[in-house]
């Protein structure tokens, strides 16, 4: 049974980590360098620590929630880092969405100083989060992964294997650039719909009842009904997301030919001042090109 976990990273997704975990009456220690996320910590009935070091004292499970590879690499491995506070044995889960090849090597200087590493990235949003609606895909050791099923139940409601070290990043990019298709072709339909004369909410309703329909429909379609960019995904981290996609692509010699274009819209987005807007603020982009008002400005 595990008793209590440490994080380190507490923003939108990590909060809804906590939010989950305690309900499942595990103790929760964490860090952030965010003061304010500290005390949503305290405030929630969890433990806030001094460093990522002191966050994974005593445990034997560590999540991480970070904007990138390079900050979960420092967060891991530099003074006062979580290595230093670990017990031998302990695992941590990165849920960082992050560039594979980075979690193939972290895992690797990690194990040398017997600490488990699981590249453990989930599907959905911060606000799928909150329901505890997330699927967790992993990558690194089976028996790491088996010891870790009791944390993932905490806060997701599916967790799979998907093979060694590096392969949770790289499922979590595919299922972004899938989900980049759906959100670009929403977004798409909604403006020309709008350029034809169709009413945005019936629209969106057939859309959501018929064949064509979708989770991101569900989650995303009303924020471009409504210009309501209220952040769930921020710009910003979508734009780094696209670009690892890109890589992968050239990486393995796969075409992405709708996730470059994809990139250059959110691009286009972090260009106008919208980098802390959530990810729909690109329908903007779309209306721009089409004649209609921006309604971000």
């Amino acid at each position: 049974m595990v008793e209590r976990v440490g994080i380190v990273g507490m923003g939108l997704m990590g909060q809804a980590f906590i939010s989950n975990i305690l309900k499942s009456q595990i103790a929760v220690q964490g860090f952030d360098v965010d003061p304010a996320r500290m005390d949503q910590l305290r405030e929630h009935g969890g433990q806030p620590a001094s460093s990522p070091a002191e966050a994974a004292k005593d445990v034997d499970f560590i999540i991480t929630s970070l904007p990138n590879s390079g900050i979960a690499r420092d967060v891991m491995l530099s003074s006062n880092g979580i290595a230093e506070g670990a017990r031998e044995g302990l695992i941590i889960c990165d849920t960082t969405t992050a560039r594979p090849e980075d979690s193939i090597q972290l895992a690797d200087d990690l194990r040398s100083r017997g600490i488990g590493f699981l590249d453990s990235a989930v599907s959905g949003t911060s606000a799928m989060a909150q329901d505890g609606d997330l699927v967790v895909i992993a990558g690194g050791a089976k028996e790491d992964f088996e010891a870790c099923r009791a944390v993932f139940a905490s806060f997701s409601r599916a967790a799979y294997h998907m093979g060694p070290a590096g392969s949770g990043a790289r499922t979590k990019l595919v299922i972004n650039l899938v989900l980049a298709g759906n959100r670009l072709a929403l977004a798409e339909g909604l403006v020309l719909g709008e350029k034809i004369g169709l009413g945005q909410e019936n629209l969106l309703a057939v859309l959501q009842d018929g064949a064509s329909g979708s989770k991101t429909m569900v989650d995303k379609g009303p924020k471009m009904v409504f210009g309501d960019y209220s952040t769930q995904s921020l710009v910003s981290n979508v734009l780094k997301d696209s670009r690892l996609m890109i890589e992968q692509g050239q990486i393995s010699g796969a075409p992405t030919l709708m996730i470059s274009t994809w990139s250059q819209l959110i691009q286009a987005a972090y260009e106008k001042g919208y980098g802390e807007k959530d990810v729909t603020v690109f329908i903007e982009i779309l209306r721009g090109m089409a004649g209609l008002p921006d309604r971000a400005a």
